[in-house]
């Protein structure tokens, strides 16, 4: 179950997060999207049910994986949602343990664990974990994520070459490169700077985004990077 998004390749893989309409997800996806994110957080704008995220999930072909964005959610309550909506990787954003995550692989599913430059947990934390990949961004907004907040990238380059990195916070079609080229990170996860209104994503700037994530390449040296996203199954890139 591969093709080109989950194969190495010298530019990140982009996830778009926050969908909440399935037609979206499938437009994000024939834009070139390698991921989708639904979210779980009843204090978030993007906030779905599980029957909302099925129905996003229904919309991605298979090797297109779909992330389900938890924030201290206990283990039953993901992995009850990983079976309702087919979700492929779950992506802890709270103050999660590195018991928690395990389990969660032992499982089967992908797990990504969120880090925050200026919060807890912080890049010293990453050592406890075993994950498919680290999200990093900063921690100055009211809600966990990046709040559309841009911030020193680049504060992440070093981690990143010892880790999986996926980059987020603040980016948008206009930055992104930027913030690519700062951080150097397998992979850039967004939400608010592609969308028209929370949780609904407007497609010029899902296309100027990826364009722009594209164009990146030059940058990585001719490096093959490492996929962090993948599918149900998809053990290519281990």
């Amino acid at each position: 179950m591969t093709d080109a998004r989950t194969m190495n390749r010298s530019y990140p893989q982009v996830k778009i997060c926050g969908l909440t309409d399935p037609r979206e997800a499938a437009q994000c996806v024939n834009l070139g999207a390698d991921a989708v994110g639904v979210v779980f957080f009843p204090k978030s704008p993007r906030n779905v049910t599980p029957d909302q995220a099925r129905a996003v999930v229904d919309a991605l072909p298979p090797t297109v994986p779909a992330v389900g964005v938890f924030v201290n959610a206990v283990f039953s309550t993901i992995m009850a949602r990983v079976e309702q909506c087919g979700l492929s990787m779950a992506q802890l954003h709270g103050r999660e343990s590195a018991r928690l995550a395990a389990r969660l692989k032992a499982e089967g599913v992908g797990v990504i664990k969120a880090l925050f430059v200026d919060g807890r947990p912080g890049l010293d934390d990453a050592p406890g974990f075993d994950v498919d990949g680290y999200l990093v961004e900063c921690a100055k907004g009211p809600l966990p994520g990046g709040n559309a907040m841009a911030w020193d990238w680049g504060a992440a380059r070093t981690f990143g070459v010892h880790q999986p990195l996926v980059l987020a916070g603040g980016l948008s079609p206009d930055n992104v490169a930027d913030a690519i080229c700062a951080g150097l990170p397998a992979a850039i996860d967004v939400s608010s700077g592609v969308e028209a209104s929370p949780g609904r994503k407007d497609p010029d700037k899902v296309a100027r985004l990826i364009a722009a994530v594209h164009g990146t390449a030059k940058r990585y040296a001719g490096r093959m990077i490492k996929p962090v996203f993948r599918a149900i199954g998809d053990r290519s890139h281990v």
